[in-house]
């Protein structure tokens, strides 16, 4: 089992769209991932063709009464399985409250129904902030990818992530593997080529190798509710994705 959760504290890192993209990398590899959607605003949910009428036919249900996962996937014109969100996912936080047994909900849940094997990996989008959505995402995941994208602000919450995992270890009796991955890089910019040294610097082996360049097809992709790899298969964008999960296969992140 592989399960792969993408956040960083900053909205307009490219979450939704590293996620979207490498579940969609994985199918064209013969694999039929999971997409859980832990965002209340239900961007990967939308972008995937998935609307849920209510919050009772989403994630929200796992929290309220304990639903199946099973029971929530949908399947995707894009062949990824997913767990769709809606906005009253929002309310998770002020109902629930952030005790262990809510903030390790979805992870007791994956582990229960044992709902992955080789062949079907799991990959979560986070809602940029650390609440219990977000800590659910952490305490079940064998890996972090963390995007950031190249200014100075996305940087900082970089180092947000860094401390809070490092916080939350103690607790998880274990490090969470992770890697930051540059996105929406420019060469042309020299702030970009900052933010890659200072990430470099700081983090070392855990930042990809792969960068996601600015791209206008990755761009535009989401307004046709389609992934870059049915958008535009020969993009600069989906080359990108491609060699991310070449990148990440080889360093062991998907059995």
């Amino acid at each position: 089992m592989t399960i792969i959760a993408v956040f960083n504290q900053k909205g307009g890192v490219g979450k939704t769209t590293t996620t979207l993209n490498l579940a969609a990398a994985l199918v064209r590899r013969g694999r039929t991932p999971y997409g859980i959607d832990l965002d209340p605003q239900a961007h990967f949910s939308a972008i995937a063709g998935i609307t849920a009428a209510s919050g009772d036919d989403t994630l929200l249900s796992l929290f309220q009464r304990n639903r199946p996962l099973l029971e929530l996937v949908r399947e995707t014109a894009c062949g990824i399985r997913l767990v769709p969100s809606h906005m009253e996912l929002s309310k998770v936080d002020t109902l629930f409250g952030k005790g262990y047994n809510i903030v390790n909900r979805l992870n007791t849940s994956l582990r229960a129904e044992s709902l992955t094997d080789d062949k079907s990996p799991v990959m979560i989008d986070c809602c940029p902030l650390m609440g219990v959505l977000s800590l659910n995402a952490i305490f079940a995941s064998d890996c972090l990818i963390v995007p950031v994208s190249a200014d100075h602000l996305s940087y900082k919450s970089a180092l947000q992530v860094d401390k809070a995992l490092k916080a939350l270890e103690p607790v998880l009796k274990r490090r969470v593997k992770r890697r930051y991955l540059l996105t929406r890089f420019d060469t042309r910019r020299r702030m970009a080529r900052d933010v890659q040294h200072m990430l470099e610097e700081k983090f070392g082996e855990d930042v990809c190798r792969t960068h996601i360049a600015e791209n206008v097809s990755l761009a535009e992709s989401p307004a046709y509710n389609k992934t870059v790899y049915e958008h535009a298969p020969s993009s600069r964008g989906a080359q990108d994705y491609d060699a991310l999960l070449d990148e990440l296969l080889e360093a062991g992140f998907f059995s």
